[in-house]
């Protein structure tokens, strides 16, 4: 590496020398190269820089036990308040143009989630995505909650989800019903059905919410779902106001230091400023008047704001997806079981091929969705600031969010899928060991959980992925995207297919919801992962394309490329022979010799790649995957430290 790179990266510290040495001298490249490639180094400078400060923190200390519930949610607030006053992201952020300002947010949420995913999740809710809002549905008359939600000076969350209704937010029956004789809106829960619930930051803590309802003017007439910002409790003493049940809902599978909430409203009256009207608003004497002539599919479009939320779930899971298998293949390249004679030496587990098959797919999906995901929130940030720098953003984001949100909707069921299946392989990978809290496993798996069904369920985001793209088949639009034969084919396959499914289901009776409803099983749902693959593969090989990409890491990133596209392939397999892309034995002998050869011809370089993708021991936190590579002085330290481990039993 040449002396100026060299300097420009001094930010990331080296590796400590130890038994992983011996795998690290076989690669033919610097780590810290292929770093470059998966990740903007202004994102990773300021990622250091963060992890840096809060290691030296006490608040941010790991604890060898589980706090209580009650603990947790009270360290987690304690901590979003230190993160303000620690200056992480300073008032010159937000002089900055929309595109590196959010970045720049981005960066620093991942660099949080990577350490306290609650945390992480806290101050995405109540900041990000309340502020999010505010900006797509609220006007000048709101700018006072922008600003008071980021300096903390009030808690935020945003309430949508209802005990009976998530997916189907059509459905909501919370009411905002206009009084104009006292000008404002009475805010109601009809039953506890329509509880609003899962709302993170409101059960303890939450002191101003966006409430989603559904506006009624005085005539009776419904003008559909509006946001609202409606006071919850008094911000100096929590206290609930008169007409508001809140309550926490209590322990769940993970992320217990988010204080996720229930709420219901009894005649309870807001100020007629607090509706978010860009979209629509409420004259005082009680008419409802709106710019546009079909309010509903505007709102539609500035909610689509929320993608961004998605897109960082798709950034938080590809990155619990890249500690999970850095812990695999260090622990593998350490750990020995085992070896042609047995009286002889053992050799370590990584040499194995069914090992190799088990972890190094999920290493190479950690890289090539690493650099995806980049590339799409790239282009999904490029269009909302196109639409906010112009008088008709709106207008024009309304043309434009079909694209996009059918990639977003496709590619974050794929993304957290992926990190799901990654985290359960590196866990059985690293047998008991893998078992133990200390090595981290079991904390990345209970809080990645939540991501599969908040911020839009994984199944039902792919059917409307698949509803989109099956609309472009019959609408005769060609996608754009550049892809491998095989991918291209099986995608154009689906659509056709599913076209003539739907078709013939109508033909004997059946009613459009219920024909594509009965395809989703075994063709829908695979079109919208495919259609995530394709973009994300795609995505990977323009990064690898880039004239400025090192020419030493090139090896490595085609063989990452191969065994991602291989087992890819692998996982669609039926349908090719289905669809009659292949007959005979010949095609998927092909595919999965390749596969296996690529994944061999990875394992000299596989700790070094893992290395590219590891954050700082402090934030992998698994005594499993020490960049020392001391394994089992590490293990044999925690096996004596452990809180009451030498102690007799009472």
């Amino acid at each position: 590496m040449s002396e100026s790179h060299t300097r420009e990266l001094s930010f990331i510290p080296d590796w400590p020398p130890g038994p992983l040495d011996s795998h690290r001298k076989q690669s033919a490249f610097d780590w810290k190269q292929l770093k470059l490639v998966l990740e903007d180094i202004n994102s990773l400078r300021l990622k250091y820089k963060v992890w840096k400060l809060l290691e030296s923190e006490p608040l941010f200390a790991k604890s060898k036990t589980t706090p209580s519930v009650d603990e947790q949610k009270k360290i987690a607030a304690q901590q979003m308040m230190l993160i303000a006053k620690l200056d992480i992201v300073p008032p010159e952020v937000y002089a900055m143009g929309y595109l590196p300002r959010y970045r720049f947010l981005m960066s620093v949420n991942e660099a949080l989630h990577a350490i306290c995913p609650s945390l992480s999740v806290k101050i995405a809710v109540g900041v990000g995505l309340f502020q999010n809002a505010l900006r797509a549905m609220g006007t000048e008359q709101h700018s006072w909650f922008y600003n008071a939600a980021w300096s903390r000076e009030i808690v935020t969350c945003l309430a949508i989800t209802e005990v009976a209704h998530g997916s189907n937010t059509k459905r909501i029956r919370t009411t905002a019903t206009y009084d104009p004789q006292n000008q404002e809106f009475i805010i109601n829960t009809p039953d506890f059905e329509a509880a609003k619930c899962w709302i993170g930051n409101l059960g303890k803590t939450a002191t101003t919410a966006i409430v989603f309802a559904n506006l009624f003017t005085p005539d009776g007439q419904g003008h559909g779902l509006h946001g609202f910002l409606v006071p919850i409790r008094n911000p100096l003493t929590l206290q609930t106001y008169p007409g508001v049940l809140v309550g926490d809902m209590g322990e769940k599978i993970g992320l217990n230091a988010i204080d996720n909430g229930f709420v219901m409203f009894t005649q309870y009256r807001i100020p007629r400023e607090n509706l978010l009207n860009r979209t629509g608003g409420v004259t005082p004497e009680g008419d409802y008047v709106s710019v546009f002539s079909e309010p509903s599919k505007i709102l539609g479009a500035a909610l689509e704001g929320f993608s961004a939320g998605r897109l960082g779930i798709m950034q938080e899971a590809t990155n619990t997806l890249a500690h999970s298998v850095v812990i695999a293949v260090r622990y593998a390249a350490i750990r020995k079981q085992f070896g042609p004679d047995k009286n002889g030496p053992e050799q370590p587990i990584i040499e194995y091929q069914l090992h190799q098959w088990r972890i190094f797919p999920y290493l190479a999906a950690a890289c090539v969705l690493k650099t995806s995901v980049y590339s799409l929130t790239d282009l999904y940030l490029k269009i909302i600031e196109k639409s906010q720098a112009n008088s008709n953003g709106i207008d024009l984001l309304s043309q434009s969010v079909g694209e996009i949100h059918a990639l977003v909707s496709a590619s974050k069921p794929m993304y957290t899928w992926t990190a799901r299946d990654a985290i359960q392989e590196a866990r059985e990978a690293c047998g008991g060991h893998g078992y133990l809290k200390a090595a981290n496993l079991g904390e990345l798996r209970n809080n990645h959980d939540a991501c599969l069904t908040y911020e839009g369920d994984n199944n039902v985001l792919g059917q409307q992925a698949s509803n989109w793209l099956l609309r472009q088949w019959t609408e005769g639009v060609q996608s754009p995207l550049v892809i491998n034969h095989c991918l291209e084919w099986l995608m154009c396959w689906l659509m056709r297919s599913i076209v003539e499914d739907v078709s013939l289901a109508k033909q004997k009776g059946a009613c459009s919801f219920e024909a594509k409803n009965n395809t989703q099983v075994y063709k829908a749902r695979d079109l919208a992962f495919i259609y995530s693959e394709f973009y994300a593969i795609s995505s990977f090989r323009l990064s690898c394309l880039k004239s400025d990409v090192a020419a030493s890491v090139k090896p490595v990133l085609e063989q990452i490329h191969r065994i991602y596209g291989f087992w890819v392939i692998d996982r669609h397999m039926v349908a090719f022979y289905q669809g009659s892309f292949a007959s005979g034995a010949s095609f998927a002998e092909t595919i999965r010799s390749n596969l296996l050869s690529s994944c061999q011809t990875l394992k000299s370089d596989a700790v070094t790649v893992a290395d590219s993708l590891a954050p700082p021991d402090y934030v992998l936190n698994s005594v499993i995957a020490k960049s020392d590579g001391l394994l089992y002085q590490n293990l044999q330290n925690e096996f004596m430290t452990n809180p009451g481990a030498l102690e007799r039993a009472t």
